[in-house]
């Protein structure tokens, strides 16, 4: 969760040089206001935000069920006991927790999304593969997730009718994505004592209930690296939207700082509430858990608490979904496809609740094994996207971000390094390791005791094409920027 200091790396003290595209309108600090244009670079002037706003930013999402579950499947699903299981979720969000301070530090340099950042590594065109796969994953695919656990705390709270349950809670994410930046971090800013407040009382009571030191259900090394893969597909989720919500600060602000709030949002968050599913896991029967798992978990809690919890949990799931509306819609107009139209972001955050809406009514059956499904897949892609991402970063460490700038609008600039090692990493990985319901690898299938290593032989094919690649064939940006 740390950074280079700003100083070592040069920052834009100016406007951006010809080329590239400046968000339009006027924005400012208002919050009751609908956020303009789209990925551009955002204008100097229209710079503000702290990095401690990150702490919160990145803790109230967490603050929800979809997180409670991944500790509640390392014991339920995996076969681990409390203390294997805390173990994987340590060292899984811990390793998201630093690409994610690594990744939203370099937002404000460069004042635009992370999928536009996304653009040196793989080329302008190149980017369509992880900018789609996060449009698809992150305004549809989490948000079907999430909209499902908030649905069914609010049903167990209201017993209404699940799809009016549904119909509610898409409706506030929806309503808040679609003013942006200002009103989202502002929501997950006073959502977060009441969210922290409930959460922390519920997870005190729950340790008290749990049985830590109950026998494992045979889960071994193949348990573990499944939670751990588990833990870190939750972590590294929010890896693609970092400097979403960075991009807004002045180019000096400190990067360490950046990188220290963002990453100990997601990692404090995510092991406290992990941690209480798994321990909710030792006393609450797996039938249980697939009938209603958000039931499950509120279930042996004193009623008044429960009803806060399922309360909590609701607006968790709101707070969650903001920002996976708000950064799947940014991530497709990062595609490069131009909408001639000032509200094109909002418009698209529009598009997404409403086909986030159909998936996550499909959803509301059989959640779990789907949730868990979802979580593996999550690592599988976007740890060979982290893998391009670093290894360019190193490669091409100290470079003039003015002139970095340009390329990012450049449509003929290209690093077909990146979409194609990112494509054999994800593809070689998953046919070799993958360990769901869906798909069993050669390795799991013959030796099921190695569990799912998909997301570590992901990244580490990745990065060895991708510098393989450059020092070969030499880099295209470095011609790129001889004529810049």
């Amino acid at each position: 969760m740390s950074a280079p200091e700003q100083q070592q790396s040069p920052v834009l003290e100016a406007e951006p040089p010809p080329g590239v595209i400046i968000r339009e309108g006027e924005y400012g600090t208002k919050v009751a206001a609908v956020e303009p244009g789209g990925a551009e670079f955002i204008p100097l002037n229209e710079r503000h935000g702290k990095p401690l706003q990150l702490f919160w930013t990145w803790t109230s999402p967490n603050f929800e069920f979809a997180t409670v579950f991944v500790g509640v499947i390392g014991i339920a699903f995996f076969g681990l006991n409390f203390w294997q299981a805390l173990l994987a979720i340590v060292i899984g969000t811990g390793l998201g927790s630093v690409t994610q301070g690594l990744l939203g530090a370099e937002g404000p340099s460069h004042g635009v999304p992370q999928m536009v950042i996304s653009r040196l590594g793989f080329g302008y065109w190149g980017n369509a593969l992880p900018a789609g796969l996060n449009a698809i994953t992150a305004g549809i695919g989490w948000f079907a997730v999430n909209s499902v656990s908030g649905t069914f705390a609010l049903n167990t709270l209201t017993h209404l009718p699940k799809w009016l349950c549904l119909v509610i809670i898409v409706a506030a994410q929806i309503v808040i994505a679609f003013f942006g930046h200002n009103l989202v971090h502002a929501f997950e800013r006073y959502a977060f004592p009441v969210l922290a407040v409930i959460f922390l009382i519920a997870t005190v009571w729950i340790f008290t209930k749990s049985s830590p030191g109950a026998p494992s259900h045979g889960g071994g090394i193949g348990g573990f690296l499944l939670t751990l893969g588990a833990a870190f597909g939750y972590a590294v989720g929010w890896n693609p939207y970092a400097s979403d919500y960075t991009r807004y600060f002045k180019p000096d602000t400190s990067k360490l700082a950046i990188a220290w709030w963002s990453g100990l949002g997601i990692f404090v968050s995510c092991v406290l509430l992990e941690a209480a599913g798994a321990a909710s896991a030792t006393v609450t029967g797996i039938g249980a858990i697939n009938n209603n798992p958000t039931g499950a978990f509120t279930g042996h809690l004193p009623t008044a608490l429960a009803d806060l919890t399922l309360l909590a949990i609701a607006l968790g799931a709101v707070a969650a979904n903001v920002l996976n509306i708000y950064s799947g819609a940014l991530s497709f107009t990062a595609l490069g496809i131009r909408l001639p139209l000032a509200l094109r972001r909002a418009i698209m955050a529009l598009v997404f609740g409403v086909i986030g809406f159909i998936v996550a009514l499909t959803g509301l059956h059989d959640a779990g094994t789907k949730y868990e499904n979802f979580l593996l897949v999550i690592a599988y892609w976007i740890a060979p996207w982290l893998a391009v991402m670093f290894c360019d970063q190193f490669l091409h460490r100290g470079q003039d971000p003015r002139k970095l700038e340009g390329l990012l609008f450049d449509k003929s600039y290209t690093n077909w390094a990146g979409p194609v090692s990112m494509l054999v990493g994800v593809v070689v990985s998953i046919w070799l390791f993958s360990n769901q319901t869906e798909y069993v690898g050669i390795v799991p299938k013959h030796v099921p005791a190695v569990g799912d290593l998909t997301f570590e032989a992901g990244f580490l094919i990745t990065a060895v094409i991708y510098l393989a690649w450059h020092a070969i064939a030499g880099s295209q940006r470095h011609a790129a920027l001889a004529k810049a």
